[in-house]
């Protein structure tokens, strides 16, 4: 069954990644893409989300701008990671695609993902990979939002460590207050996909080379933003390793069409939204006894192996080609 899917994203290279892979694979036809202030600021999320699709010949899929800040905060929180376009950057602020054809549709990204869902209703997966702030807008406009959506995706949080600080996710950290709001929403069903799980499907420079020798237009750029990724890590020295780092937010697309490419249990999580030292943190409740309802499905693993050979055969395929399902 292909899955109706709303792709919302701060984008970012693996953003860029996870929109190739939601428009190419033929398990998910991606309704469309929302976009939201996140890696770098709304106009480039926007503009860059354009440019992928555009490269892939995918330019009909609708991109609707979002929020541009924070549900409650005054200020967007800049990165504290790296300096922007350094050597530890692994997104840039725009991506090393050709400038876009297309433009950004004009109905928002708050309406368009509420529409969408009402006209829709019991259809539509929302895979939101970047801050939460346009689901959580969402939320408060349409609370019967969670009622149309049976399921939510969410690439978020950490349990054993962060990467904005020593506590928190990015995803999370850049609006807690939306994050906290939408896991605690009440949907049927929500997958938390955190850094404990993508750092253990990481890419290397071995499936960059296999990647880029596919020779189309999504396996090149593919390779082309994860070698980037990749020598932004061992600049870093984020994962330990000089020759792999993580795609984040392609594993919750790989996760769509093959659900066995993560393992997760269920868990009820909680966002701090106080504190400088854990403000973003998701608060996963694994104590043995607990009497917390779980309210989400959270993932701790990853298998590298099947999440590399997805992106290869998804990737091998050009849009409008035909083919059976990989």
């Amino acid at each position: 069954m292909v899955k109706k899917v709303i792709l919302d994203v701060d984008t970012g290279s693996d953003d860029a990644v996870a929109i190739m892979f939601a428009a190419l694979h033929p398990g998910t036809e991606l309704l469309g893409v929302t976009t939201v202030n996140g890696n770098v600021p709304l106009v480039n999320t926007t503009d860059n989300s354009l440019r992928v699709l555009d490269h892939i010949g995918a330019g009909e899929v609708g991109v609707h701008a979002g929020l541009s800040r924070p549900l409650v905060r005054h200020d967007f929180p800049a990165p504290k990671r790296f300096v922007r376009d350094s050597d530890r950057d692994m997104h840039g602020t725009e991506l090393p695609l050709p400038a876009p054809t297309s433009r950004a549709h004009p109905l928002g990204a708050v309406e368009y993902i509420v529409q969408t869902a009402r006209a829709l209703p019991g259809e539509v997966t929302l895979v939101p990979v970047g801050p939460l702030s346009n689901i959580a807008a969402a939320l408060a406009v349409a609370p019967d939002l969670v009622e149309l959506v049976p399921e939510v995706v969410v690439m978020g949080g950490a349990h054993q460590f962060g990467n904005e600080t020593p506590a928190a996710e990015f995803n999370i950290w850049a609006d807690p207050e939306a994050a906290d709001m939408v896991l605690s929403a009440g949907f049927a069903k929500l997958t938390l996909v955190p850094l404990d799980a993508t750092h253990q499907a990481l890419v290397s420079l071995a499936d960059v080379e296999r990647l880029a020798g596919l020779g189309t237009p999504a396996g090149e750029a593919a390779a082309k933003l994860v070698q980037r990724r990749i020598s932004a890590y061992a600049a870093a020295g984020a994962t330990g390793r000089d020759d792999a780092a993580p795609v984040h937010d392609a594993l919750c697309t790989a996760y769509l069409v093959r659900p066995e490419v993560i393992s997760t249990r269920p868990v009820h999580v909680t966002v701090e939204t106080r504190g400088d030292r854990t403000v973003g943190r998701t608060v996963m409740d694994l104590r043995s006894g607990t009497t917390a309802v779980p309210n989400c499905d959270v993932a701790f693993g990853a298998d590298a192996a099947l999440f590399n050979q997805l992106l290869l055969e998804t990737f091998a395929h050009r849009r409008g080609q035909a083919g059976s399902e990989p």
